[in-house]
């Protein structure tokens, strides 16, 4: 169910719930946001913002959670929101007018030019996790299986499909494998009902929906191998719009060796695509506030890494290009406030990202 927080104070975030302090001083702007459902970093990431916004009064930001990112996108591009967490591929695809952004053909070119960057960060990396006791233990033993793939339509989707694609070599959902779409409101369900043989999902080291897994038995973390990984359909892929390369060696995904987590490599390393995500803002808005916005996020990293056991994983305060998946035929560029908040603090933007 949709809800609708209004960052009025400092606010602290337990169970799904908002507790709002009383007294809070009035901020300088009044701004709207649209974020996912609880349990990952880019819900984590826009309700720390908030959070840190109203105590430092930057800022009352309504955030409206449990939304899809694909039409959220375009709220911003269209002025009818003013921020977003959202992959960096739904930028490249709305500029593109392709996927989910099909039925807006040409016009997207133009939305997406009215949207620009303030932080990067990811969502983990699309990890192939599966039941022990459901005996796939490789991409190749998908044949025939039913495996959950993401939401019915959007980025998610379209990269989990591509990554089983790639992983086992040619399999393609509606013919080597039955892929089962849900809602991602449905997917601790899913989790757990048996519903599906193995499950393609983003995931942070650790991830909420490996320990939801883990309540029905062990569970399998399945890597890309590693010929594969290495080889150049793969790195072409890691290289296109919206994707970045992740590896996690086993001692740092998160997880105690009796906890009846299984990682399956050659080598003991996790290698998947990973999930570049940005909190993106309306173009237009004003230099000042996002610069003070994106400099009471940078000052409040600290703070934010500790809100979760993922937070020093998913890169927070990584601005590289490689791991951003920045720049090359992503057109997406950071707001100049935001630019000039991270350079204040010390921090390098590419100079591909940043606008002219």
């Amino acid at each position: 169910m949709t809800s609708m927080i209004c960052k009025t104070a400092l606010a602290a975030v337990s169970a799904g719930s908002v507790l709002l302090a009383a007294g809070a001083a009035f901020a300088q702007a009044n701004l709207t946001g649209e974020t996912s459902s609880p349990g990952n970093s880019p819900h984590l990431m826009m309700i720390h913002l908030a959070d840190v916004a109203a105590r430092d009064g930057v800022a009352n930001i309504q955030v409206q959670e449990g939304q899809t990112a694909t039409n959220s996108i375009v709220n911003v591009a269209e002025g009818k929101s003013d921020m977003v967490t959202a992959p960096t591929v739904l930028h490249f695809l709305l500029e593109a007018g392709r996927g989910p952004f099909s039925a807006i053909g040409e016009d997207g070119a133009a939305l997406a030019a009215n949207v620009r960057a303030i932080a990067p960060y990811n969502a983990g990396a699309y990890g192939l996790i599966t039941p022990v006791a459901s005996g796939i233990t490789s991409y190749e033993q998908l044949a025939d299986k039913t495996v959950w793939n993401g939401p019915p339509r959007g980025a998610a989707l379209t990269v989990g499909r591509q990554t089983i694609l790639f992983g086992s070599g040619g399999y393609k959902d509606g013919e080597d494998y039955k892929g089962y779409q849900t809602n991602w409101g449905e997917l601790p369900s899913v989790l757990v009902d048996g519903s599906a043989d193995a499950v393609m999902v983003p995931i942070t080291s650790p991830s909420d929906r490996v320990v939801t897994m883990l309540s029905t038995g062990d569970v399998n973390i399945i890597s890309i191998p590693k010929d594969i990984w290495e080889g150049e359909a793969m790195q072409k892929f890691l290289s296109a719009p919206g994707n970045a390369p992740v590896e996690v060696a086993e001692a740092d995904l998160g997880y105690g060796a009796d906890q009846g987590v299984h990682l399956i490599s050659e080598d003991g390393v996790f290698r998947s695509p990973g999930v570049p995500f940005a909190t993106m803002v309306r173009a237009d808005l004003d230099f000042e506030t996002v610069k003070a916005l994106t400099a009471t996020y940078i000052a409040s990293l600290d703070e934010l890494k500790a809100r979760a056991p993922y937070g020093k994983t998913v890169n927070f305060d990584v601005l590289d290009q490689k791991s951003t998946g920045f720049c090359g035929g992503l057109s997406l560029k950071y707001h100049p406030g935001a630019v000039a908040a991270w350079e204040e603090a010390g921090y390098d933007v590419p100079d591909c990202a940043e606008a002219e």
